[in-house]
């Protein structure tokens, strides 16, 4: 695991910029539930590919996982990956005002909104911060109901290492809680770096 890519004020940098897009994030989702969002700090790591499934699996623990992806363009390409824990995913349906247990299409449906919601905010926040314009594609289901270490296809992965960026949002008076996490390949690594070089050099 290395932050090398990145100096030291450039990675300070970076977990600000995700602060504040992080806390849009929140904000969003919390008019949606009705209920106040809890942030952790962000992690920001620089992995090599077959580091990245066991880096999940600490941060998630060993509990079977639903998955979203949605992937962003622009100034900046990478995807973005939304984890969920199977009871959280029954948590949301009450949060959402269902009585009853939802059938699985609606519980999808559900997933891709509220995922699509804390992307586009956390995001596009990070990206507003950098003067970096952004598209996204539609939010898909990548997985359902699997082991956390199964999740991402690392040998479909071509760059030596790619920025690994996890918040995790949770909530103050329930047990849900769910973690996005932002990957980019090397190439992308150092267009961010270099606009954070910009945004430092504008303060």
């Amino acid at each position: 695991m290395t932050t090398a890519l990145f100096s030291e004020d450039q990675r300070d940098a970076l977990q600000e910029l995700t602060n504040i897009g992080m806390g849009q994030a929140g904000a969003s989702v919390a008019a949606v539930l009705g209920e106040f969002v809890q942030l952790s700090v962000p992690r920001i790591l620089v992995l090599k590919p077959s580091l990245i499934p066991p880096a999940l699996e600490r941060i998630v623990g060993p509990e079977k996982v639903t998955a979203v992806r949605q992937g962003f363009h622009g100034d900046l390409r990478g995807e973005a990956v939304v984890v969920y824990g199977v009871a959280h995913c029954r948590e949301l349906a009450d949060l959402m005002g269902y009585d009853e247990v939802p059938d699985e299409a609606t519980e999808h449906e559900l997933l891709l909104d509220v995922s699509n919601v804390l992307i586009g905010a956390c995001l596009g926040g990070l990206a507003e911060q950098i003067s970096a314009e952004m598209g996204f594609s539609a939010p898909s289901l990548m997985a359902t109901e699997v082991e956390v270490g199964s999740l991402l296809d690392v040998s479909r992965m071509d760059s030596p290492c790619a920025l690994f960026v996890e918040v995790n949002f949770s909530l103050e008076k329930r047990s849900f809680a769910c973690h996005l996490i932002m990957l980019l390949p090397e190439d992308q690594i150092l267009v961010l770096r270099d606009a954070i070089d910009r945004f430092l050099a504008s303060l």
